[in-house]
């Protein structure tokens, strides 16, 4: 292959071979992947895409270079664990290069953790990312049902954490178990445990399947890379979108993983996760004895309590027999008084009936019944000029109505009204202004007031003010050194100096409505 490159010709001769860009590159291609083959790269993950496709790009680099990679669909879905950017991993896979872009590169088969500290740095990356999102918040966990009825359990149904389980369940207080079986370790682990957890939640509360009130999510213990499915972050999303309340019974009580912070209660193991779900039975029958004994207790002493009061108050009674006499002799009375009152009443109506048997006679009804034919006879006969006296009435006083509602009363109405409204806004004027002297009146009392009540006027009274060169008031006597002038009713005199500056003039007020004079003021030329 060496051959291919070398040129033994002459300098300035045309003897080198010719070749085309694609045998060129096919000879690149198999010049690398001869020479290499199958190597193992330590670096750390770089840039990561995944189209559509389900290939994987990414880069391994490290200080100084940069090698592109890829993995196919087969054995990107092959891979236990999956390349994130900043891993650092061990990949496995052979060089080759690739022709369209005139770059080689290295296709990846498997990629493995470059030991245990560069798993934990990315589990504790996925942990704050999913952490922020409020996927671990308190506020979000469910409480557990206190005796579920249907227990569903996410496990492998040929390990002995199942047996566990049922053994457990059976010895407390046994229920109906319904388990979804998963892979518990591999590649396809975390999306059928997702597809478990969502599968339970998807069943119908009414349905042929009775729907988990309970779902248990179990494995046993192993290390790191055994338990990675359930740190996936397609896991802890289900787990913590679950509806139905969720106990994580992951490894062993040291081994922790995120669907740890994700469920509602964390089990230390699969049998632990067992006895939270349920209470013991023999307990619950235990309680419900004591329960019972107290409440037979309780119900006797009860009853036992008010015999005993029955007892003391029957003795407070008197005998029976004295209890019934009183109203035995009343209704002796009540009998006799009913009887002479039945006689009596019986006597009265057939004393009545009788007088007025001898007032209905036939004869005399008939005149009756003529009589009252003969008045009803003249009434109608009077009914008639009556209506119609009574209708002309108030067609008359329709008329008068009629007549008063006539434009030159409504004009003459509107006059009086507009002499009212002006009278009525005469005398709001006058009210106005009255109150406006009284406001005027009461201020200039105000303002005699401020006047009198004023230092000056008290300086007349003899008193004085000593002011500093600022022309600040001087109050105490530790600030006598600071004097510079006492002011007095006729003026101020400097202290040391002896002159009086008499006070300015005070001017005069102009009054009341008075037109304001104009300033003075000289010419300008």
């Amino acid at each position: 292959m060496s051959d291919l490159f070398e040129d033994d010709s002459p300098k300035g001769t045309s003897n080198a071979p010719e070749f085309t860009v694609s045998e060129l590159s096919g000879a690149v291609k198999a010049m690398i992947e001869g020479e290499f083959g199958y190597v193992r790269v330590r670096a750390e993950v770089g840039r990561v895409s995944r189209p559509r496709s389900g290939h994987l790009y990414f880069d391994l680099k490290d200080e100084k270079s940069v090698i592109n990679a890829v993995s196919w669909k087969g054995q990107v879905a092959r891979m236990e664990v999956q390349p994130e950017e900043g891993m650092e991993v061990i990949a496995t896979g052979r060089m080759t290069t690739f022709p369209g872009g005139s770059r080689y590169q290295i296709i990846i088969d498997n990629v493995e953790p470059a030991g245990a500290g560069a798993l934990m740095a990315m589990l504790e990356k996925r942990k704050k990312a999913l952490a922020a999102e409020g996927l671990f918040d308190a506020a979000r966990k469910k409480p557990l049902p206190w005796l579920p009825e249907v227990i569903g359990v996410v496990t492998s149904p040929s390990g002995a954490v199942i047996r566990d389980i049922l053994h457990r369940l059976s010895d407390r207080f046994p229920r109906h178990v319904l388990i979804w079986p998963v892979a518990v370790q591999g590649q396809k682990c975390a999306e059928e445990v997702a597809n478990g957890i969502r599968g339970f939640n998807a069943l119908p509360v009414d349905g042929g399947i009775p729907r988990p009130d309970l779902i248990i999510v179990a494995r046993g213990g192993g290390s790191v890379e055994d338990l990675w499915g359930f740190n996936e972050e397609i896991v802890v999303r289900a787990a913590a979108a679950s509806e139905i309340p969720l106990i994580s019974a992951v490894g062993h009580e040291t081994d922790t993983t995120l669907i740890d912070f994700a469920s509602d209660r964390r089990a230390p193991t699969p049998t632990a996760a067992a006895e939270l779900a349920v209470p013991v039975r023999r307990e619950l029958w235990v309680t419900v004895q004591e329960l019972r004994a107290r409440m037979e207790r309780a119900l006797n002493s009860g009853v036992e309590l008010r015999r005993q009061r029955l007892r003391d108050l029957s003795r407070a009674l008197p005998p029976k027999e004295r209890l019934l006499d009183g109203p035995r002799q009343r209704v002796d009375q009540m009998d006799l008084r009913l009887t002479q009152a039945l006689i009596n009443g019986v006597r009265n109506r057939r004393l009545k009936l009788s007088e007025a048997a001898t007032v209905l006679r036939p004869a005399m009804l008939q005149s009756r019944m003529r009589a009252q034919g003969d008045r009803l006879t003249s009434l109608s006969t009077r009914l008639a000029p009556a209506l119609a006296r009574g209708t002309g009435q108030h067609r008359r006083d329709l008329d008068r109505l009629a007549a008063r509602l006539s434009p030159a009363i409504i004009s003459r109405n509107t006059a009086q009204t507009c002499r009212d409204l002006t009278q009525l806004s005469d005398r709001f004027a006058r009210a106005a202004q009255g109150q406006t002297h009284r406001w005027r009146a009461a201020l200039d009392q105000r303002a005699g007031l401020l006047s009198a009540l004023s230092y000056e006027e008290t300086l007349k009274r003899g008193y004085a003010v000593v002011r500093d060169a600022e022309g600040g008031v001087v109050t105490s006597s530790k600030d006598a050194g600071r004097m510079h002038e006492v002011q007095f009713a006729d003026g101020r005199v400097r202290i040391g100096s002896g002159v009086a500056t008499p006070p300015k003039p005070a001017k005069p007020r102009a009054p009341k409505g008075a037109p304001k004079d104009k300033p003075e003021q000289g010419s300008l030329f």
